[in-house]
């Protein structure tokens, strides 16, 4: 008996760990070390930060993309072909948010952020070779179907460290997106008018 008149338990339940489950050297990790992991929540904000830098990269661009592209027939027209492309990506972010998250729980996190940062560097490569506007509207709305970065990387952030420690992963993920949607577009205007081949 305690001092408080109730019964102290005799056996405390303890973990059992598995050897080789991720989960579960993660825990073991947490519970060894209660510092902030600051090198997990730099790759993460690194991660977030270049899988979020395309998505508003091409909007200083998309106008002269459109214009060399020659599917408007007047100069007024280019707005409402290049407001379709812009549109396309999150159409497919919001189509496939929900499967990913899905994905992400039954094969894991990192599964789910390695294919999202391929889709990106692949997607956003195509549609800067697109030849034809319809290859531009495919790319940019496949590169939004593939990339479900979003909720599993949030919830990595929070896996990876201890509770007390899980608001500051998950800004971090918030902060990096919001910093690429500033330099996003700068580096786009930057690049928007840049030559590669003299003519």
């Amino acid at each position: 008996m305690t001092g408080g008149g109730q019964e102290a338990p005799l056996l405390r339940a303890r973990k059992v760990y598995h050897e080789r489950c991720p989960g579960c050297r993660q825990e073991r990790k947490m519970e060894a070390d209660d510092r902030i992991p600051y090198i997990d929540f730099l790759y993460i904000w690194i991660t977030c930060l270049c899988a979020a830098l395309p998505i508003q990269s091409l909007f200083p661009y998309l106008y002269f993309m459109i214009r060399d592209l020659k599917v408007a027939k007047q100069e007024q027209d280019i707005g409402f072909y290049a407001g379709f492309v812009g549109a396309t990506y999150f159409l497919g972010r919001t189509v496939s948010a929900v499967p990913w998250g899905m994905f992400a729980d039954k094969y894991g996190r990192k599964p789910c952020i390695v294919i999202s940062i391929l889709s990106v560097i692949i997607f956003n490569t195509l549609f800067g070779l697109s030849t034809t506007y319809w290859m531009a509207i495919v790319t940019r709305g496949l590169l939004g179907l593939l990339c479900g970065i979003l909720g599993p990387i949030k919830a990595y952030a929070s896996e990876v460290c201890r509770k007390e420690h899980q608001a500051l992963g998950i800004s971090l993920v918030t902060s990096s997106r919001a910093i690429a949607l500033v330099v996003g577009p700068a580096i786009g205007g930057f690049l928007a008018q840049v030559r590669i081949i003299p003519l």
